[in-house]
């Protein structure tokens, strides 16, 4: 067994399978700048080492495999106005880039909490394995950004116009929704992943994968049809309307009053930036959309709705941002004509 070991992520050789285990569980496996680069340099690594026929990615313990990218020194950097918000996305992106073209079978057990950077490392792979207690989600326009690790293309290439739905409200969901949309393949038991695992390392054999699963369920618990008809629509205020009429008439416990009052909730600026950015990456490269999304984090980087967002929502938890625009009606026209390359 060869093992790349440092104190964030663990990167080893286990009989016929590269395994990295992402190793922040008091933060839930957050990505920091150096796991970032951990990961890069075994996948690169692994990459022509014909003992390595697959690679499994994993989250230490039991509460995520990744919430997300390390928002904490995103926060002091905006604040401070330094570049490492820049080095940070440059290099994670990179790393989405390389997960996705990887030549060799890259399988993610995306158990637990898988939001944001999460989905980047995970949903990018070529077998993404959900189970029971996965919530998977891009909450970042709650803290004044986008979904961003290649988001805007996942969400633009979800079935029936329903990535706006995450991308909106910044709700999370389970596992049988993350494969409607196209963010996972597959559904195991949690109590089969470590059975999973052994069989994947011993064997090398990606067909295993079939042996252990099984059926996800319904998605979305009968509500689809109707999510279907509200994100039909083509603007954001035509969703909000859409969702307001059907909370009128079905009461606060409806799913469409619950999404309604999360999508109030979040940056309006964020909002309207993370619309155009998803619809201009459902035609194109994934490189191109995240090339599209750094230019967007450098910039929203910067802007007020980053800084109160995170500070409302993660340092201070009052839950209550001061956003700088009101209203999605509020943000001028021309707001994302800079941000985009047309």
């Amino acid at each position: 067994m060869t093992t790349l070991e440092s104190s964030e992520v663990i990167a080893e050789i286990r009989g016929h399978a590269g395994v990295i285990t992402l190793n922040r569980p008091k933060a839930l496996n957050a990505l920091t700048l150096d796991m970032v680069r951990s990961m890069t340099a075994a996948l690169s690594e692994w990459r022509d080492n014909d003992a390595v026929k697959l690679v499994v990615l994993r989250g230490e313990g039991d509460r995520a495999l990744c919430a997300g990218g390390d928002i904490a020194m995103l926060y002091r950097a905006a604040e401070a106005g330094t570049d490492e918000g820049a080095t940070f996305w440059r290099e994670e992106y990179d790393l989405n880039q390389l997960i996705a073209e990887y030549p060799k079978p890259y399988v993610a057990i995306m158990n637990g909490i898988v939001l944001g950077g999460g989905v980047g490392v995970s949903a990018h792979g070529s077998h993404r394995i959900v189970t029971d207690d996965t919530r998977i989600g891009m909450p970042e326009t709650g803290i004044g950004f986008i979904p961003d690790v290649g988001g805007t293309l996942l969400l633009a290439q979800a079935p029936d116009r329903l990535g706006y739905h995450l991308a909106y409200t910044a709700q999370h969901v389970g596992a049988a929704e993350a494969i409607d949309l196209g963010l996972a393949d597959t559904f195991v038991p949690k109590d089969q992943l470590e059975a999973l695992v052994s069989e994947l390392v011993d064997t090398g054999d990606i067909a295993t994968i079939a042996k252990f699963a099984t059926d996800a369920g319904e998605p979305f618990a009968g509500q689809r049809a109707e999510m279907v008809d509200v994100y039909s629509a083509d603007s954001i205020e035509g969703v909000v309307n859409k969702l307001t009429a059907l909370a009128e008439t079905n009461g606060d416990g409806h799913w469409a009053a619950k999404s309604l009052k999360r999508l109030r909730g979040n940056s309006p600026t964020s909002l309207v930036v993370t619309k155009a950015a998803i619809d201009r990456a459902g035609g194109k490269t994934l490189r191109q959309a995240l090339d599209q999304e750094y230019k967007i984090a450098n910039y929203l980087h910067s802007y007020p709705d980053f800084r109160e967002g995170v500070r409302a929502q993660i340092l201070d938890k009052d839950f209550a941002p001061k956003w700088h625009h009101k209203d999605v009606a509020e943000v001028p026209n021309d707001f994302t004509a800079t941000l985009f390359d047309e």
